[in-house]
């Protein structure tokens, strides 16, 4: 198997994005040495497409009259396939690195095994359901296929604003392969998801919405730097979920 992050590094921009956040093979390797940083501008664009892919899953199982629970979990379940679960991976190890132990050193020996624990299969779990909750409350299937470009672009868009603001939090790994991202490509990230977010769910919900993201991802980002002094590839992957779950749920909200 391809390893992503080398990948990523060979790729410029777009190209470099769509090899890490999703399986669609993108083509031979452009040439020169790129980081994953470099393509940081581009994750919202992806992370649109990718709930694009899950808004036509859900809009598809609607019309063939399959009520709004099923679509709602076929939609997930064609997010995960397209991005071969990496999030949810991410998630599930960050669950069981940092609630699973005291010291920074274990957190971090927990988060590098790559089986599962009851930590990290509950967060799985507690993703996935209220992702699918939120979605078929929400029920109608323009409504929720907005929601979901919109949730999935907004919580990749989180990502490159973690990865300037905190260290890594291990000298290997994917914290220091990917680099820093510009702060240009931080605001151009921001930007992209800023206008998705308010086209997609309406300017009123679309700023809350938003909102609860980005207070959510900030707390969970502090609380993850005073445990283990930075990030790694678990905590990015854990962080999406969290800004996904949370633009839904805020997008199902009466």
């Amino acid at each position: 198997m391809t390893d992503p992050v080398r990948a990523s590094r060979r790729r410029p921009g777009f190209g470099a994005a769509v090899a890490f956040l999703t399986r669609i093979p993108v083509g031979p390797p452009a040439a020169g040495d790129w980081r994953l940083a470099d393509a940081a501008w581009a994750f919202p664009l992806v992370g649109a497409g990718i709930g694009a892919v899950a808004a036509f899953v859900f809009v598809v199982a609607q019309l063939v009259g399959l009520g709004d629970w099923p679509p709602a979990l076929l939609a997930v379940l064609g997010g995960l396939l397209l991005t071969g679960a990496i999030h949810e991976d991410g998630l599930a190890d960050a669950a069981d690195g940092l609630l699973g132990a005291h010291d920074r050193e274990r957190k971090l020996a927990i988060m590098r095994d790559s089986r599962h624990g009851s930590y990290g299969v509950l967060a799985i779990v507690l993703s996935v359901g209220l992702r699918a909750a939120a979605l078929a409350q929400i029920g109608e299937a323009v409504h929720a296929g907005l929601a979901l470009i919109a949730a999935h672009a907004v919580s990749r868009a989180m990502l490159p604003s973690v990865m300037r603001a905190l260290p890594p939090a291990r000298d290997d790994g994917l914290g220091a392969a990917a680099g820093k991202p510009r702060a240009a490509a931080v605001i151009t990230a921001a930007g992209i998801a800023v206008a998705i977010g308010l086209t997609a769910l309406g300017p009123s919900r679309g700023a809350v919405a938003l909102g609860l993201a980005a207070g959510v991802v900030f707390a969970a980002a502090a609380l993850v730097r005073r445990q283990i002094g930075g990030y790694t590839g678990d905590v990015l992957g854990a962080l999406q979920q969290i800004a996904e779950t949370v633009m839904l749920l805020a997008a199902a909200a009466r």
